[in-house]
């Protein structure tokens, strides 16, 4: 069994199904909090499949394009946080 055959067989649809799990609760979350934490959960899971594939592929591409992402989802939910905290002060 190879890295390929296991990230097909193994990997990759347990991280599908975390994504759809994190996109239920996007939807449906209680709070505002709880849909941030979601997204950010599923730009993390998606974070997960670009490198996977970037390994696959053995494109280093795919990594920047990784951290470019992993960047932005770091900027919104530092956005989102002050928002937030924001909204509850006043």
């Amino acid at each position: 069994m190879t890295l390929e055959d296991i990230g097909l067989y193994l990997v990759l649809p347990i991280i599908g199904l975390s994504v759809l799990m994190g996109f239920y609760r996007l939807l449906v979350g209680p709070s505002l909090p709880d849909r941030v934490v979601a997204l950010d959960l599923m730009t993390t899971l998606g974070i997960g499949i670009i490198a996977f594939v970037a390994i696959l592929t053995d494109q280093s591409v795919f990594l920047d394009v990784a951290v470019v992402l992993a960047l932005t989802s770091f900027l919104g939910t530092i956005a989102f946080a002050y928002y937030i905290e924001q909204r509850n002060v006043q």
